[in-house]
């Protein structure tokens, strides 16, 4: 029963429907009469109108120049306001910023060509000679020396003429500029870079060894005398790739900034310059820590009895000079130490250097080796309190700061392992006082 009175409501609501439907049908029709009737009512105007247009050739002269004047009045009013229309636009911001972010474009471009260029002559005139070099009957240079020179070069050389390529494309459709997409192929691709940047400094130094063979050095001039050279040694083609992330990222930067916001391109240049600063960032801790192992490399192997903790990778190189390190005297003599003492210079000259957790005192001997002193060598920075100025109570303290002209400063060590001691150590000047203490505080 509940079913059957829904179904009748539902029968009721649709006949209530039907009809305010055929009414409004009925309106319509209504309406279209009445429109109807204005149409034949303005078509009959319009036949009445005609006769007064008459056939052209049988109009009026002055009419026909009447017309004519105002066509041409129509005509330069018309040019008139485009010419206000595009002389505002000309001289407004957007324009302004349009105009400069191709520019930025074009010089993009340009400079594209020259870095092909650069890589081209990298390769040609200097990469591929010397794999044919090393493969000669008296080779003046290893296969395994010219792979650690120029890594991944040639891959590089290849990398940007494609993309060197897609920017003319895209020029060849100016005005309309698109340039994501390219540093979206780009993109993928740079971990060639990384490779080469974290080899830089190992190539510039196999180079460096491979220079001291003299036919290798001769055939090396011969290279750079080419013409296309234009002067320029291997060293520096070598080092044109270090900066062409960071003139992409400056580019980027300059191209953003002349971008509208609601710009089509504005998110996927955001999302290259933020990928490439990444990249920057990552490539220089990586160059930041090969050189710390190097540098630290180095100094360990002038020390004639080595040095393990210069193996470890996070001591970090600070500073190293030359000092004096005074004598350890008695109590109250020490003021009559002379500085100008000849035997205090020779005997006393100490060569230094300070890492992020170590200070390491060595003697210089006279072929020029270096020697750790057998104590107090190496000192732990976490054992040690620097004091700068001695204490100007003490009566034997003032004459030394007046001997010694506040140029010393203390190094005390107190280690759990040993009997505490003093380093007394003394700078050329004040301002390498001043530099050695701060360095050493830090």
């Amino acid at each position: 029963m509940q079913k059957y009175i829904h179904l009748v409501q539902i029968v009721e609501t649709e006949k209530i429907a039907a009809h305010q439907l055929r009414q409004q049908l009925e309106d319509q029709d209504t309406e279209i009469e009445r429109l109807k009737a204005e149409i034949v009512a303005v078509n009959k105007t319009k036949e009445r109108m005609r006769p007064y247009q008459g056939n052209p050739e049988d109009e009026d002269p002055d009419i026909k120049k009447i017309k004519k004047v105002q066509s041409f009045m129509r005509g330069w009013l018309c040019r008139r306001k485009w010419k206000t229309i595009v002389q505002d636009y000309i001289c407004s911001p957007h324009a302004e910023s349009m105009r400069k972010r191709n520019q930025i474009v074009f010089n993009m471009v340009e400079a594209e060509a020259e870095y092909v260029q650069q890589l081209y002559i990298l390769v040609n005139c200097f990469l591929r000679p010397l794999r044919m070099a090393a493969s000669s009957k008296k080779p003046p240079i290893s296969h395994d020396d010219v792979s650690s020179i120029f890594l991944n070069s040639e891959t590089i050389m290849f990398l940007h003429e494609i993309f060197y390529q897609g920017l003319k494309a895209r020029i060849a459709n100016w005005p309309t500029l698109v340039l994501a997409d390219l540093f979206d192929i780009l993109l993928p691709m740079l971990n060639i870079y990384q490779e080469f940047v974290r080899n830089h400094q190992y190539s510039l130094q196999v180079l460096a060894n491979c220079k001291q063979n003299r036919d290798f050095d001769k055939l090396l001039k011969q290279y750079e005398s080419n013409p296309a050279c234009e002067g320029r040694m291997l060293e520096t083609f070598l080092t044109y790739p270090m900066f062409q992330i960071p003139r992409y990222i400056i580019t980027l930067h300059e191209l953003l900034a002349h971008t509208p916001h609601e710009h089509v391109e504005r998110k996927s240049l955001e999302f290259a310059k933020s990928k490439l600063e990444i990249l920057s960032r990552v490539m220089h801790d990586e160059v930041s820590d090969t050189e710390n192992i190097r540098k630290n490399l180095a100094i360990e192997r002038t020390i004639v009895e080595g040095c393990d903790i210069l193996l470890d990778a996070s001591q970090t190189f600070v500073r190293q000079g030359s000092l004096i390190q005074l004598p350890s005297v008695e109590r109250g003599k020490l003021a009559k130490v002379r500085l100008g003492s000849l035997s205090l210079k020779k005997e006393g000259e100490r060569q230094c250097f300070l890492f992020t957790k170590h200070f390491l005192i060595c003697t210089r001997s006279s072929g020029g080796k270096l020697h750790l002193l057998k104590t107090g060598g190496v000192l732990s920075l976490i054992d040690c309190t620097l004091i700068e100025e001695p204490d100007s109570s003490e009566d034997e303290s003032k004459g030394s700061s007046q001997v010694f002209g506040h140029l010393d400063f203390k190094i005390v060590v107190e280690s759990a392992d040993a009997p505490p001691f003093t380093v007394v150590l003394l700078s050329p000047s004040r301002q390498e006082k001043a530099a050695w203490t701060s360095d050493i505080s830090q």
